[in-house]
């Protein structure tokens, strides 16, 4: 019995899956997945001061190597109804695409490898397992999700030999891109206190915002790299400043700012971090100052190898280009798998990923689902 994977989208598209609800999606691939064969692990996770999230781990075999697919059925908000042209979960067909919230990211992916996964199964017995790995909590705060589970796995003996994540990285064309890798990424909020006065008395003030633009200033000075060989420069980014002065004559006493690095692995969260105090702290010229950071991954690469050999030349044998082996793009739940086994990502168009009226072409979800079999029957050494 085939699964038709645009169909497959479609159902699961259909459920409303909006971060942190599992809105039947999980429900419906365990189903599915259960149907052929796979011995299924609902994994529900808490924690403080985060919703709660479900997910679940699938499994089809018991033996090595086990062929890892990761993934998320959680997607973000619809925004304004009225703006679709359809109902975003209704998950309409026109002029050759699929229209819904998800198409793209990521659940085209899912039923992708899923549909796959069913016929490489038909196909009869191999050495190996096949699993999937599928969060609710990747658009979320990604806390409850791959994190948590990998732990899991780890405590129960569960090991991944090779992991493909269906995130959509191609820019246009399916078999554009591949990643073999992430920019790491850190968020800090830097607090500058001064004291307040009067504007036409300033030598009895301390402005707050001038020594938050002198320190700012010094960070964003000087390039923090060039970029290397898989990576492009290293970037930070002021994304807001806030004073909250409600009237022009007042000096204020304290003012706000954040910013982001997106960096390669020429550095490490701690290197930047040692790297923004210091320069912090030679700009501050003995302000006070308070500075929170928070990472949200670390930067990684996998070296062209094995894994990147199996996408590509799925490709190439399915639409006929080999797909450009890139870093580039924000972070996924690959930050975390690399830390278990060799991943890449590998997936539909991310065009209209997180806008009104996502869309994946149809054609396309047939023919992502042609590479995944190419790649499990390469991995496998089944011609």
């Amino acid at each position: 019995m085939t699964l038709d994977p645009v169909a497959f989208t479609a159902e699961l598209i259909r459920c409303p899956s909006i971060t942190p609800s599992e809105g039947g999606a999980l429900d419906l691939l365990q189903r599915t997945l259960e149907g052929m064969g796979f011995v299924c692990h609902r994994l529900p996770f808490s924690d403080a001061d985060t919703p709660d999230v479900d997910n679940l781990y699938a499994r089809y075999g018991t033996a090595a190597p086990n062929f890892c697919f990761a993934g998320h059925t959680d997607v973000v908000p619809t925004g304004p109804v009225g703006d679709w042209s359809v109902d975003p979960f209704k998950a309409e067909i026109k002029d050759g695409m699929l229209i819904g919230r998800g198409a793209a990211d990521m659940k085209g992916a899912i039923a992708a490898f899923a549909a796959a996964a069913r016929r490489f199964i038909d196909a009869g017995a191999f050495e190996g397992s096949i699993s999937f790995l599928i969060t609710g909590d990747e658009e979320g705060p990604a806390i409850n999700g791959t994190r948590k589970m990998l732990d899991w796995l780890d405590e129960t003996g569960e090991k991944l030999d090779i992991c493909v994540v269906g995130e959509p990285t191609n820019p246009s064309t399916l078999g554009e891109m591949a990643k073999i890798g992430r920019r790491g990424s850190m968020n800090m909020i830097l607090t500058v206190n001064g004291t307040q006065g009067h504007v036409a008395y300033p030598h009895l003030a301390d402005n707050a915002a001038h020594r938050l633009v002198a320190m700012l200033s010094a960070l964003t000075a000087e390039p923090l790299d060039d970029g290397n060989a898989h990576f492009q420069a290293s970037s930070l980014q002021i994304t807001s400043i806030d004073i909250g002065n409600p009237t022009e004559n007042v000096i204020p006493g304290t003012a706000e700012a954040r910013f982001n690095i997106r960096f390669n692995d020429m550095h490490t969260s701690d290197s930047l971090a040692e790297w923004i105090r210091r320069t912090l702290d030679a700009a501050a010229d003995g302000t006070d100052y308070d500075l929170k950071i928070r990472v949200s991954g670390e930067s990684f690469v996998f070296e062209p190898g094995e894994l990147s050999d199996l996408i590509s030349d799925a490709c190439e044998k399915v639409v006929g280009r080999r797909p450009e082996l890139s870093t580039t793009g924000g972070t996924s739940d690959a930050r975390f798998i690399k830390n278990h086994c060799p991943v890449a990502e590998f997936g539909l168009i991310s065009q209209t990923m997180h806008k009104v009226d996502e869309r994946t072409q149809v054609d396309d979800i047939n023919k992502l689902s042609e590479i995944y079999l190419a790649m499990l029957e390469a991995y496998f050494r089944r011609a």
